[in-house]
């Protein structure tokens, strides 16, 4: 027992002055700017909460749309995918781990030999039997298993982030694909309405035929402007019945109807909140965070690496009972300690451990330049829907008075045909243009609306999880790991 405390006190005394090889992780330096190019013009009011830091139900008020993405975020396959993977992500934490540990077996052996034939003097038969505990301890001097915990959890806390990148994305693209459906039903309102107005006009026109004041060619125009409104609404019902079949995909249904709730009118409008400051994206957006990770994960593995050049000291044991018979007399039972400190140093691998050095430093010099692109992705993303928002409410803002002025000279121009004073042609072209400007303003509120969701997302926003507690100023997720090196 005495040798065995020894041992185990030398081996803790060279782990507790043991040190870690490879660099400590460090952020690279700052590049970011002090505002995002735009993020001026958008109207802010006093002591306004972050636009991202705005919990998803918060910015999409529609009950039924809610009711989507929560369906969605339980049953979406890659939201599933995403959850898996952090399964596997935790495991790979306890298998990087255990090596740090002695590995203890139990085994039990009972070998027996009978002797015959020799004029030798040897015993009938030898029994063996013996059982006990081997131990085996590679001993983490170099930190070689520290630094490949570390890796393994980056790795870990990179594969929660790709999951709040997931919901993340699903959240907006449910929240598209629902804008762009609730546009296609407003559109066939428009086109039904439209059709309604235009039969109407082409009774009217055949009245004033049958009564001898209008042409057949007035007739026809009139047909035309109700065939051009007709034709489009198979068109419509085509386009959305497909959009609800790869919203059902999204929610991991089965193709069907979908449930609608507000019009296009009351969905997402601009908000007058501000977008915060560039290093709040740092701790917001989880593609950043997952980049960042990675970067750990990389400058770790150089760690794991470079204590492959250096000395390795095993320790190997065994302990346990057993006994002997020896031709019927027995012999025991007895007690078995065997011990076995091996170290083993590394001389010629044709370059193969330096290389696998270099290696990993290439990799981690990769993982650094991908996690500045990646932030600096996220900076035009966010100065692109400043500038998308902007625009958009203002081309939304032309577009009305567009239609309101065609509106009014549609009237006339029906005024102006029923008293005689112009031809149909003067109506046809008139109507053919309120109806193209109203649908074209159906878009225009569509994609200002979803240039509203683009910031959004943009910003770091829609990861929440309503059962999650958020923490932290920039509304960062709940970490299950942290990386130690950070």
């Amino acid at each position: 027992m005495g040798h065995r405390q020894t041992l185990l006190a030398c081996a803790a005394m060279v782990i507790a002055t043991g040190c870690m090889v490879g660099p400590d992780y460090k952020r690279p330096d700052g590049f970011l700017p002090s505002d995002y190019r735009g993020g001026d013009a958008i109207p802010t009011t006093a002591n306004a909460p972050v636009y991202g830091d705005l919990a998803w139900w918060t910015v999409f008020t529609d009950p039924d749309l809610q009711e989507l993405i929560r369906t969605a975020l339980k049953q979406n396959y890659d939201v599933r995918i995403a959850v898996a993977r952090i399964l596997q992500a935790q495991s790979q934490v306890t298998i990087a781990r255990s090596p740090i540990f002695p590995t203890v077996d139990g085994s039990a052996t009972g070998p027996y030999n009978a002797y015959t034939g020799s004029e030798r003097p040897l015993p009938d038969s030898t029994f063996q039997p013996q059982a006990g505990f081997s131990v085996a301890w590679e001993l983490d001097i170099w930190g070689r298993f520290r630094r490949g915990t570390e890796a393994a959890q980056a790795q870990l806390l990179a594969s929660e982030d790709f999951k709040y990148g997931v919901i993340a994305t699903l959240v907006a693209d449910v929240g598209n694909a629902y804008l762009t459906l609730r546009a296609l039903d407003l559109t066939l309102e428009i086109s039904r309405r439209t059709v309604a107005s235009r039969k109407q006009s082409l009774e009217l026109v055949n009245a004033r035929l049958e009564g001898g004041v209008a042409g057949i060619l007035d007739v026809r125009q009139a047909e035309t402007l109700l065939y051009t409104a007709t034709k489009t609404i198979p068109e419509l019902q085509r386009q959305i019945e497909q959009q609800e079949n790869f919203i059902s995909v999204l929610l991991g249904q089965n193709p069907g109807p979908i449930k609608r709730g507000r019009p296009l009118e009351q969905q997402i409008t601009a908000p007058a909140l501000p977008p915060g400051l560039p290093t709040e994206l740092l701790t917001r957006r989880p593609d950043i965070r997952a980049a960042e990770q990675q970067l750990v994960a990389a400058n770790a593995q150089i760690g794991v690496a470079k204590s492959l050049l250096y000395p390795q000291v095993t320790i190997s044991g065994f302990a346990g009972v057993g006994s002997s018979t020896i031709s019927g007399a027995n012999f025991g039972p007895y007690g078995v300690f065997s011990a076995l400190p091996a170290i083993t140093l590394p001389i010629f691998n044709a370059g193969r451990l330096r290389a696998n050095v270099d290696f990993n430093e290439a990799t981690a010099q990769e993982a650094a330049v991908r996690y500045q692109q990646t932030l600096r992705q996220a900076l035009r993303e966010v100065s692109d829907s400043l500038i998308d928002v902007r625009k958009r409410q203002e081309f939304r803002e032309q577009q009305e008075l567009l239609v309101n002025a065609l509106a009014d000279a549609s009237q006339v121009a029906t005024m102006r045909y029923e008293g005689g004073v112009s031809s149909y042609l003067e109506v046809l072209d008139t109507e053919r243009q309120l109806f193209e400007a109203e649908r074209d303003l159906v878009l225009a509120r569509r994609d200002e609306s979803a240039s509203v969701v683009q910031l959004y997302k943009a910003l770091g926003g829609g990861w929440q999880e309503e059962s999650a507690t958020v923490t932290g100023s920039a509304g960062s997720p709940p970490r299950v790991a942290s990386a130690s090196a950070q």
